[in-house]
């Protein structure tokens, strides 16, 4: 059973094509496996998300609430470690990404409704996001230099992002509130590259959560450069 959601790839992905080696860094079957696996699954959520937050959208669901939004996340995390090894991750993961879009969905809501500019601001976030996963993934496929040893740091990072996050909440302060987007769209940039030389060095073999790590990048790097976009360049 183990081995199966590490190795065996998702149906959709058959055709993909992985090299076997880049830039002198080579790449075994089990990795292509993996990496074909991960961007499968990848696409697929990243879909299953658009549509649930087309859903918000279109019947004008409310904004999350902040503590709801948090535990929802680090909940689902949870969820999706203890069930990574099994269908229900599939299942767990699904579930996560639906529930992000849920949140996101009234967000973009809000700029498109209330930024002149709205739809541009929307449309350069995800634009940007979309050029920096393509250009990370490549670096990572490709790099000769070893980034294994920023692990650490981006969890400490992370950890140390969400405790600012909720003292932003707290005691509402905004200009740290935009550090903050700003710090995680750093950490989640280097994030992606760290993930997929995990896969490619044989440090990742589970693809589900291969799949979980880069969404939440992707997810995290499009809503806060959103929040920038709004700040510095939207026109109410």
């Amino acid at each position: 059973m183990n081995d199966r959601f590490r190795n065996n790839p998702v149906q959709s992905a058959q055709t993909a094509s992985i090299p076997t080696s880049a830039a002198g860094v080579q790449i075994d079957d089990d990795a292509r496996k993996v990496l074909r696996n991960t961007w499968a699954l990848l696409a697929m959520t990243l879909l299953f998300c658009a549509g649930t937050a087309t859903i918000a959208m279109v019947y004008n669901f409310p904004f999350m609430g902040f503590w709801a939004y948090l535990i929802g996340i680090i909940g689902f995390i949870f969820l999706i470690n203890m069930t990574s090894q099994s269908a229900w991750g599939l299942l767990s993961i699904f579930a996560f990404t639906g529930f992000l879009g849920l949140a996101i969905g009234p967000v973009i809501s809000f700029y498109l409704s209330n930024f002149i500019n709205g739809h541009a601001l929307v449309i350069s976030a995800f634009g940007a996001t979309g050029a920096a996963f393509a250009g990370l993934t490549i670096f990572g496929l490709t790099t000769k230099k070893d980034f294994s040893f920023l692990g650490p740091f981006l969890f400490a990072g992370i950890i140390v992002g969400l405790v600012l996050a909720v003292a932003a909440y707290v005691f509402q302060l905004g200009m740290l509130s935009l550090a903050i987007s700003g710090m995680f769209a750093l950490l989640m940039s280097a994030y992606i590259v760290y993930e997929t030389q995990q896969i490619v060095r044989g440090g990742q073999r589970n693809y589900i959560l291969a799949a979980t790590s880069l969404f939440i990048s992707i997810f995290s790097i499009f809503s806060n450069l959103l929040h920038l976009f709004g700040f510095f360049f939207g026109e109410e």
